[in-house]
């Protein structure tokens, strides 16, 4: 009998089973898609190679191999330079770690600071590099003019630049040029010119403070526009006569080279805006603030005519505490204080004229003045508290500015200091003429519009102000020559009021709190809102009034119990 055959089993499948198979490898799959997305596996497809059939066969496969031995050698060369930067890593985190190796940085990091300090001496701000680059101006330059402020221009001279450039060979021409003529009575501008033309050729001067040509095309838009502003800042007096006069010395010159003319004065007189007015553009960088120029800067004015603008003369730290206030180069270094250059420069003052110039009431001191002035001004810290240290800084910038006007007036005798004579003298006027510069001088006057006499404040000058030449050496004057003394100003009960800053100092005083016995009232409940608000508030009362008591004066223990 013939055995039955077996039966296949049957793949027929529940639809459960084979739905959760299906499944499981889609699961998979995608799961594989996904590691070879991380490794960025990607089939390479075989090199089907060259045909037998192919022209130079030989040829090509020995450039494939060329090829290859290339791209080995370029392998290697990669492994060589990453095991070498590991070597360097590690050695680097050994070093770091032995201490011999962090005593050597140690050193190598005080010389480098050592260095620092040295070259510091010569940064941007600093008196050498200051120093050095007035004497490259006046060593240049054929004629040198030193800028004065009109409000003070005794003030404003320095005896020993004048002298250094009479004393340098090739006979170099100083003209003085009295700028900002617009912020003093014409009366007095008249007699300062008579006062210095005894000594030096003088040019009254009124530069322009509003300039808004940055560039020539500007300067060219604006005169094809034909639109002319003639407000008071942009208005410039004296340009036209100081240029024609530089333009009649290089014609006498003979020569077709163009003469270089130096601008030089103390930091705030108008150096840079005087270039900038007779260039009629802005040339040089001008600001409110000192020092603003800091290197020497040559400008072409025309053919024959090439300005030099140099940074500020250095005032000496002998000078007097007003003189130091006014001319000191306060942002290279702080010579002296703010508060204390204030308490100075009112001392020099008429006290009504100044609190009509400022609309203030009658203070007893320099602080109190600084309190009301910041109070109208609005120079305030946390808590209404006034900032006298902002309005001592910003009444200083008034005054070495544009803003105020005041005048000083000249001496009654006129004595030449110990570098000038009256031949020198009467012989550099020939030169220049002296019925030219008076001429000049009076239809430049003309045309400005200056203050009245009560409208602007008598200033006591203390005398020309020494300066810094050599890093920092300060020449002192001479033994002929008399040393400025301070003017008293105003009458003995004035002075009397008038006390030291130690004095001044404000004092606070606690309220001391009253006893609760003594009330017999039951206080009301605050809040802890009100409460922290209470802790936190401290009442205090600033005297202003000397170190003395007043007879007047009561105390809460005594009066009160």
């Amino acid at each position: 009998m013939k055995r039955p055959k077996l039966k296949k089993a049957s793949k027929r499948l529940t639809c459960s089973k084979r739905y959760k198979i299906q499944k499981k490898v889609r699961e998979h799959n995608k799961k594989l898609r996904k590691e070879a997305k991380k490794q960025k596996v990607r089939k390479v497809k075989k090199d089907p190679g060259i045909p037998n059939a192919a022209p130079f066969k030989e040829e090509i496969l020995r450039e494939a191999e060329h090829r290859k031995l290339q791209l080995e050698e370029l392998k290697e060369k990669q492994k060589l330079t990453k095991q070498k930067e590991r070597a360097k890593k590690r050695k680097l985190e050994a070093e770091k770690n032995d201490p011999a190796t962090k005593a050597k940085k140690a050193k190598k990091e005080q010389t480098v600071k050592k260095q620092l300090k040295s070259t510091s001496n010569k940064d941007k701000n600093s008196k050498t590099l200051f120093c050095s680059e007035l004497k490259k101006v006046i060593e240049a330059s054929d004629v040198i003019l030193e800028v004065l402020d009109a409000r003070d221009p005794l003030g404003c001279r320095c005896l020993q630049v004048e002298e250094t450039i009479l004393n340098l060979e090739g006979k170099k021409q100083l003209i003085l040029v009295l700028n900002k003529i617009d912020l003093v009575p014409k009366d007095n501008v008249e007699k300062w010119l008579k006062y210095l033309q005894n000594e030096f050729p003088t040019v009254a001067f009124k530069a322009s403070t509003q300039l808004q040509d940055k560039t020539v095309q500007q300067k060219k838009r604006r005169a094809a526009s034909g639109a002319v502003d003639l407000t008071k800042g942009v208005t410039c007096l004296g340009s036209d006569f100081l240029l024609q006069l530089l333009g009649d010395f290089y014609r006498s010159r003979g020569t077709d080279d163009a003469i270089k003319v130096g601008v030089v004065g103390f930091p705030n007189v108008g150096k840079s805006s005087l270039i900038n007015s007779m260039k009629k553009m802005r040339a040089c960088h001008v600001g409110i603030s000192r020092c603003t120029t800091r290197c020497m800067q040559l400008v072409h004015i025309d053919k024959s005519v090439k300005m030099l603008d140099s940074p500020g003369i250095i005032a000496g730290s002998l000078n007097s505490a007003v003189s130091l206030a006014l001319r000191s180069a306060s942002e290279m270094e702080e010579l002296v204080n703010p508060l204390e250059a204030v308490n100075a420069l009112l001392k020099h003052c008429n006290k009504q004229q100044v609190m009509l110039q400022y609309n203030i009431p009658n203070y007893r001191n320099s602080l109190e003045f600084l309190t009301l002035f910041a109070m109208k001004r609005g120079c305030l810290k946390k808590g209404g508290v006034p900032d006298t240290q902002k309005a001592a800084e910003t009444l200083l910038n008034d005054w070495t500015g544009a803003k105020v006007s005041y005048h000083s007036k000249p001496p009654e005798q006129h004595k030449f200091p110990s570098h000038l004579s009256e031949t020198a003298v009467a012989e550099r006027l020939k030169e220049w003429g002296t019925e030219k510069l008076e001429q000049g001088n009076l239809n430049t006057i003309k045309n400005v519009k200056c203050p009245n006499m009560a409208s602007s404040i008598v200033f006591h000058s203390t005398g020309p102000t020494d300066g810094v030449l050599d890093e920092g050496v300060v020449k002192e004057p001479d033994e002929g020559q008399d040393e400025d003394e301070e003017v008293e100003i105003g009458s003995e009960e004035e002075e009397e009021e008038e006390l030291e800053l130690d004095e001044i100092k404000p004092k606070v005083k606690k309220v001391l709190p009253v006893d609760k016995a003594s009330n017999g009232k039951s206080e009301e409940k605050t809040t802890g809102a009100q409460s922290t608000l209470q802790s936190q508030v401290v009442p205090v009362s600033i005297d202003f009034s000397s170190s003395k008591k007043d007879d007047d004066a009561y105390d809460f223990n005594t009066d009160f119990n």
